[in-house]
């Protein structure tokens, strides 16, 4: 996408309301809802097009902003493309579900994704003449971390497959990513990573797990949209 294609088909329009230098990142717009209605003051609304649902308001007598991505890393892409280099954000939190890979991390514990496995081509584009290492920002993930340790929670530091497959026909895939200690599969993690390393600002991914892909366990789309409390409480802990 270049400049000249995004002024003349923006993707966010926030009609004169301030989108704040530090943004939450759910997948779903109606979970961007939730929080912006649950854990903010004064929320209001920045951007609705494609139903993608924004929000601004306070917490902590700080500017904080929230909304929805979509799925995948494409959607991921464009949305954080426009809230850096647009809207200029500085800090970029996802906040998401996840598969997890390993036995000993159940349902409800969280990630900090530390790094990013990916079969996605997204990185591509940077034409950079070898592998990038697609990470948070350290200063995010040892934050977040500490907010963790100090609450009653189970939580994972490692790395994590951001995938652009979701129904994976083979069948043998997890089982070699899992083996190279994947702590749990999501969409999202490459393209916000990549955006925010060539931009030079900060983005971290913060996961709930929602499934367990050897046990195979879920939880329900509805308690994935309210319930996972704990990821938005470390995220805006941040803030």
């Amino acid at each position: 996408m270049n400049n000249l294609a995004f002024k003349e088909s923006p993707h966010i329009k926030p009609n004169g309301v301030e989108i704040a230098e530090t943004i939450l990142l759910p997948g779903d717009p109606l979970r961007a809802k939730f929080i912006a209605e649950n854990f903010l003051e004064n929320p209001v609304l920045f951007n609705e097009v494609r139903g993608m649902l924004g929000y601004t308001g306070e917490y902590k007598g700080k500017k904080v902003s929230v909304m929805g991505t979509g799925m995948g890393a494409p959607s991921m892409a464009i949305y954080s493309w426009e809230l850096i280099h647009i809207f200029g954000v500085k800090n970029l939190i996802r906040i998401g579900s996840c598969g997890a890979m390993q036995d000993n991390i159940n349902l409800y514990d969280i990630i900090l994704a530390m790094g990013a496995a990916t079969n996605s081509n997204y990185a591509h584009q940077f034409n950079l003449p070898g592998q990038f290492p697609i990470t948070a920002s350290y200063e995010l993930l040892e934050k977040a971390k500490k907010i963790a340790d100090g609450r009653d929670c189970s939580v994972h530091v490692g790395n994590v497959l951001s995938s652009d497959v979701f129904y994976n026909a083979d069948k043998t895939a997890m089982e070699k990513w899992a083996a190279m200690g994947i702590l749990a599969e999501e969409m999202e993690t490459t393209s916000l990573y990549l955006n925010a390393a060539s931009a030079g600002v900060k983005a971290l991914t913060i996961l709930t797990v929602s499934d367990h892909m050897i046990r195979h366990e879920q939880t329900t789309p509805e308690e994935r949209q309210t319930s996972f409390t704990e990821m938005v409480d470390i995220a805006l802990a941040l803030v």
